[in-house]
């Protein structure tokens, strides 16, 4: 199985230039790919993209002298990440320290099949952002809760009950600015079509995996006659769309 490395890695630079026009990432000496540089992209429109289409992101923390690594929801705002849990979350507290941190968004296109088992892959668009947070109070809170709410489910803000004064205040609401990030895809079939492995009777290819959302399933609780609102069923019919890859994307598997 190959390991392509969704994130920052080490080996052949790839190109620092910029347009000045904010369209293209600055790279820094961390977040500059080396290994498979025709992965990485610079647009700023691929991180917009993979950062809009999940809403699940591992926080990486350094807890003592031992890195953690938990899954939680985000949203974004423009420059901004927001993410969020319980002030009794272990590694909120941490990243509460003014300490550097890692968020890392993953999105799996396929399952890449090969002729032979080391050229065997995933197809995926990666997202890895670095920095200091900054801990939201008050309003800045507030606001960057309806982020969250909305990137996860649009239209739920103003519908469902806002957060009490209690609820905020078991919540810890991080703020991390993208501006030193590195984004990362593969695209296509495997690397052995164009090598001798090519010659063997084996079956290689694509596994195109993708996410569908099934009918709501209401809470037993449920007080009679409260219907799915509209903005759920829309949430539904939007969420292999939302996943998607863009069609136009070049593959970026086979070496060209």
């Amino acid at each position: 199985m190959r390991g392509d490395g969704v994130g920052v890695s080490a080996g052949e630079q790839v190109p620092t230039e910029t347009r000045g026009d904010g369209m293209v990432l600055r790279v820094t000496e961390r977040t500059r790919l080396r290994r498979m540089p025709e992965r990485v992209s610079l647009e700023r429109r691929d991180l917009e993209e993979i950062l809009d289409a999940g809403f699940v992101c591992h926080l990486g923390v350094l807890d003592g002298d031992a890195p953690l690594v938990l899954p939680t929801v985000y949203g974004r705002d423009g420059d901004r990440l927001y993410v969020h849990g319980s002030v009794a979350s272990r590694s909120l507290r941490t990243a509460r320290a003014e300490r550097p941190v890692c968020v890392t968004v993953t999105l799996v296109d396929g399952i890449v099949v090969a002729r032979s088992v080391f050229e065997h892959s995933v197809n995926y668009r990666s997202v890895v952002v670095l920095g200091v947070p900054e801990v939201l109070e008050g309003e800045e809170k507030v606001a960057a809760l309806r982020v969250l709410t909305e990137h996860v489910v649009h239209g739920q803000w103003d519908y469902a009950r806002r957060p009490t004064r209690q609820e905020l205040a078991q919540t810890t609401v991080l703020a991390l600015d993208l501006g030193e990030v590195s984004v990362k895809m593969r695209s296509g079939p495997s690397e052995d079509g164009d090598g001798p492995d090519a010659a063997l009777p084996v079956w290689a290819g694509e596994i195109p995996l993708r996410v569908v959302a099934s009918p709501p399933v209401a809470d037993p609780a449920l007080l009679p006659g409260v219907a799915v609102p509209a903005h759920l069923e829309s949430v539904v019919a939007g969420m292999s769309a939302r996943f998607a890859p863009r069609p136009s994307r070049p593959a970026s598997g086979r070496a060209r």
